[in-house]
């Protein structure tokens, strides 16, 4: 049988190794002091920008790595199984550009991506409101044509990397009278310069602490006419199309965090002692780690063929990207709150890092889609046949 069926090149192992060894000699030592005192993880930010994984999936024409979609979930898992907050670097500036890299013009393209590449800015990604989350559809920003000009109002919020982002991409009702809702929605690039755009309080959050979540305000927001992302009205469909790219980047994510949780458990269960020896020792904390570890395994392979289908454009990446955001984040929910438990009373207090990935992984379950909205995606996917 051929020995290259179904397998990672050398390419994405030899990525594997790099990332692992910069997260554990440059992230790792950060992420509690990052949770713990809420603070941006800057030290992964230069050390990422340093080694090209910041927004490794940018194209070679733009001055990026041209990174495949496989290999930069391998980048976000990586990072993820040392800190979350650190791994919503490369995920986000992949969210943020996605739907200028599918639907900008070139000259939007050369303008934005270039800058992202070498780390000289970030780039976040604004389509929640208030009171349009899953229904997205539902949304009051609205931006208006002023001669050679657009001009937005309105307010998003759940901003990952708020503050820190440079690039912000917009979406806005464009048209309010438009046939179907989701038809008048247009997207746009905002750049934290432009007049009338400004940044609200970091929210008070229950995990990924080292990334801010903050609101974002247009008011009279003025930006040139050429920012918009493809055509008027095209805005929700291309923020569909992103999801499928980006869906398995928080699969990833998830995976990361998952992992790290297992490794730090092993590491734990095989010195703790207990009735004269290890706990690891005990059947039952033995079938917990497989359990973990199977599970584990599982989303992993879901998620690389969620990205390979995504670089591939296959009919059914909308599933298959849903499933594998879906699975990986029950996965990583589960698994940490295992790893917890393994850890006894310890894995309850932040001396250890298993209690911060447990707060962590609960996101993956939230953003980028409820899984709520993934089944049904993936119900109406099944339905249409």
């Amino acid at each position: 049988m051929n020995a290259g069926v179904y397998q990672l090149s050398e390419e994405h192992d030899a990525v594997r190794e790099a990332v692992r060894a910069l997260s554990e000699k440059e992230i790792a030592p950060y992420a509690a002091d990052c949770d713990e005192n809420e603070r941006y993880p800057s030290e992964a930010r230069d050390a990422l920008i340093r080694s090209g994984f910041n927004a490794p999936h940018i194209g070679e024409r733009y001055d990026g790595q041209g990174a495949d979609a496989i290999t930069t979930c391998i980048v976000i898992e990586e990072v993820a199984r040392v800190c979350a907050s650190s791994s919503l670097i490369p995920a986000v500036n992949k969210l943020g550009s996605m739907p200028i890299i599918l639907s900008g013009s070139e000259e939007l393209k050369k303008q934005v991506l270039p800058s992202l590449a070498s780390g000289q800015t970030s780039i976040s990604y604004a389509l929640s409101e208030r009171e349009a989350g899953s229904d997205t559809a539902a949304m009051k920003t609205r931006a208006r044509q002023d001669g050679d000009t657009w001009v937005l109002n309105g307010t998003k919020c759940w901003i990952t990397n708020a503050g820190e982002s440079s690039w912000y991409t917009v979406m806005a009702v464009t048209n309010p009278d438009a046939a179907k809702p989701s038809q008048g929605i247009s997207a746009f690039v905002v750049h934290a310069d432009d007049p009338g755009f400004s940044v609200g309080p970091k929210e008070r959050k229950h995990g990924i602490k080292g990334s801010p979540t903050r609101e974002i305000y247009f008011e009279n927001c003025v930006i040139p006419g050429d920012r918009i992302i493809g055509d008027p009205g095209t805005g929700l469909k291309t923020a569909l199309r992103t999801l499928d790219h980006t869906r398995p980047t928080i699969g990833a994510q998830a995976v990361g965090i998952a992992q790290g949780s297992l490794d730090a458990t092993i590491t734990y269960v095989k010195e703790r002692k207990q009735f004269g020896k290890a706990i690891a020792d005990f059947q039952g904390v033995q079938f917990m780690l497989a359990e973990m570890a199977m599970k584990i395994e599982a989303a992993r392979h879901m998620v690389y063929v969620a990205a390979a289908k995504a670089e591939r454009g296959d009919a059914d990446t909308g599933f298959v990207a849903a499933a594998a955001k879906c699975f990986a984040s029950d996965v990583a929910m589960a698994v940490t709150t295992d790893a917890v438990q393994l850890f006894g009373g310890a894995g309850y207090t932040r001396d250890f890092p298993v209690e911060r990935m447990m707060r962590d992984a609960k996101i993956t379950q939230i953003y980028e889609g409820t899984n709520q909205i993934q089944r049904q995606v993936m119900a109406r996917s099944l339905l249409k046949g």
